[in-house]
């Protein structure tokens, strides 16, 4: 089907579509729930990784003192940070499959 061909059906679909004789294709779709991670849990994803606290900061972009707090449960990662230590926890080998940790 040439590229002309695409361009018509999808026109015509939408034509259908507003004219009701056509249904729209939906997904739906569901977003995980952010998980939470403890102290000693951020310290183990952090030496699986082979990370040192000053490169697995810079890893999840925030400070060395930040990944300290973490790992002393003085304070609890949020958000992004925690969608990253979860990739991270999936996979040790995140951080440079995902170009973020050069060796």
């Amino acid at each position: 089907m040439s590229v002309f061909d695409k361009i018509k059906l999808g026109l015509e679909e939408a034509i259908s579509y507003e004219r009701g004789e056509l249904d729209a294709r939906t997904t739906k779709l569901t977003v995980a729930p952010v998980r939470r991670f403890d102290a000693s849990e951020i310290r183990n994803i952090r030496v699986n990784t082979g990370l040192t606290q000053k490169l697995f900061a810079e890893h999840l972009g925030v400070s060395v003192k930040t990944v300290e707090a973490w790992e002393s449960g003085k304070n609890e990662p949020l958000g992004s940070a925690c969608r990253l230590l979860d990739l991270t926890k999936a996979d040790p080998l995140f951080p440079q499959k995902s170009g973020i940790v050069i060796r």
